[in-house]
């Protein structure tokens, strides 16, 4: 027979009351007490039942995650920092797969609701005003993590992905690179696509680099759009000795692409990516890449959405380190 929280009390000779105040860590009793009760929670085996102590404390201890896609390496390192960092905690995860064109957005919300989560994390996807009618009638508290709003009720944890871009071209410019090319993710995407490009022209400008639209290529962020899009490079811009590409899944196929066309990385061909992922380490030559601390990014935002849940209140929006971290793809042409 499976115990329920007055077994317990009686097997520990307290009050359910008390039982109740132990398993939600508030104060009131002795250390005495509390480590009977913990014993005795232990010995019977006791779970506490989630919709019991939902109606005890209006919260289910259940975070729900939207990502559009779960399957690629920078949602996987995200998702793991956020998990961990939760079960730290005491809450648990609930991962909504909204694909990639957000069309399942919707039906998940209504899903999240139903469950009666405690907070939402919005992880690389615009918050549309459809999403937020939503989530307002749901009322609570909603984090975004690689992504950014204007409404200061919803806080976001990311990276300046103009200026991270910024400071990958201007590397390679540093490096003695005037010719470079940039293989930008969708043409319209507000969040990585629009600000990565806009750092890949500043940083051009500020050199007084001219920017020419032939050598910008778009692709989706993964392998094969990269490796279409440097073949479609390499008609257009002969003459290139660099490529930033706007992820690191762009810039392997980039890297593949070229090599197939007897172009040497980096002998020929410089390459940077952006994201750091454990693919950047694994290809040969290793990938110069922007570091994104994607299980920091995921820690943050479990942290930013508890303490929302927990207090209430409102918390400011923080912008991520980034780093370069140099590998082998890029040559240096001062030497």
């Amino acid at each position: 027979m499976i115990p329920t929280i007055r077994d317990v009390a009686r097997e520990a000779n307290v009050s359910i009351a008390t039982v109740s105040r132990v398993l939600n860590g508030l104060t009131g009793y002795s250390d005495k007490t509390k480590q009977k009760v913990i014993k005795t929670i232990e010995d019977m085996g006791y779970h506490p039942n989630a919709i019991a102590r939902y109606l005890n404390n209006r919260r289910t201890q259940t975070i729900g995650v939207m990502f559009p896609a779960v399957t690629n390496e920078f949602a996987s390192a995200v998702l793991q920092g956020i998990e961990e960092y939760a079960l730290e905690r005491g809450y648990s995860v609930l991962v909504c797969n909204t694909a990639v064109d957000g069309n399942r957005t919707m039906k998940y919300l209504q899903v999240l609701r139903e469950r009666q989560i405690d907070g939402i994390i919005f992880a690389s996807e615009v918050l549309k005003h459809e999403y937020k009618q939503m989530l307002d009638t749901m009322q609570v508290p909603i984090v975004l993590v690689s992504s950014e709003n204007e409404d200061p009720k919803v806080p976001f944890v990311k990276v300046d992905d103009r200026q991270a871009s910024y400071d990958a071209v201007r590397y390679l410019i540093d490096k003695g690179h005037k010719d470079i090319a940039m293989i930008a993710g969708t043409a319209e995407d507000p969040i990585a696509g629009i600000p990565r490009l806009q750092g890949y022209k500043d940083a051009l400008c500020d050199k007084g680099i001219p920017f020419r639209s032939s050598r910008v290529a778009y692709g989706d962020f993964h392998y094969d759009s990269g490796q279409a899009a440097m073949e479609t490079l390499l008609e257009q811009e002969r003459g290139i000795t660099a490529v930033f590409a706007a992820s690191d899944e762009m810039a392997v196929g980039a890297m593949n692409a070229a090599m197939r066309q007897g172009i040497r990385v980096p002998e020929d061909l410089s390459v940077i990516g952006y994201d750091n992922i454990r693919l950047s380490r694994m290809v040969y030559p290793a990938l110069t890449t922007v570091g994104q601390p994607l299980l920091q990014l995921g820690r943050d935002a479990v942290d930013k959405v508890i303490t929302m849940i927990e207090t209430g209140k409102i918390v400011p929006s923080f912008i991520v380190p980034h780093e370069i971290v140099e590998r082998q793809t890029v040559k240096d042409l001062r030497t």
